[in-house]
């Protein structure tokens, strides 16, 4: 099989198709986790209640546990991906490497790493204590 194969071609386009719609699932995390601790904190500051305002950690803690996920389902996809352009450049790809779109490696491996990635501990880390701070502009 060569690249320019059309069923080549097609296994490409949606092995890219997963890898960008964890991409964007990570991306909408960031998105909802601003917007509901945001509002938590608007509700909490409105009602006079600053011991309400840990409320907010749940929502950061998980999404950044989803957020996670994401990534870490999307490096094991860009695995998987690596790994189908190797066998298609050394000449080793059989025809049951087709159409099987499977994360690569370890998923749990896969997790530590991208919890540990700053895009994802960098944004929920300084969300917490972002609200943090709230919780002490509150309480003034």
């Amino acid at each position: 099989m060569t690249d320019e194969s059309a069923s080549v071609q097609s296994h490409l386009q949606i092995m890219q198709g997963v890898i960008q719609r964890m991409a964007a699932n990570s991306s909408s995390c960031k998105t909802w986790c601003i917007t509901i601790v945001s509002a938590i904190l608007v509700l909490m500051a409105d009602k006079d209640k600053p011991e309400l305002v840990w409320v907010a950690l749940f929502p950061s803690i998980l999404f950044f546990v989803l957020d996670a996920y994401y990534l870490a389902l999307e490096k094991a996809f860009r695995a998987s991906y690596n790994a189908f352009l190797e066998k298609l450049h050394t000449g080793q790809l059989q025809p049951e490497d087709l159409y099987a779109v499977a994360p690569e490696g370890r998923i749990g491996q896969h997790r530590k790493e991208a919890a540990k990635s700053f895009s994802v501990w960098g944004f929920y880390g300084f969300l917490i204590v972002l609200v943090a701070i709230g919780w002490w502009l509150i309480r003034q």
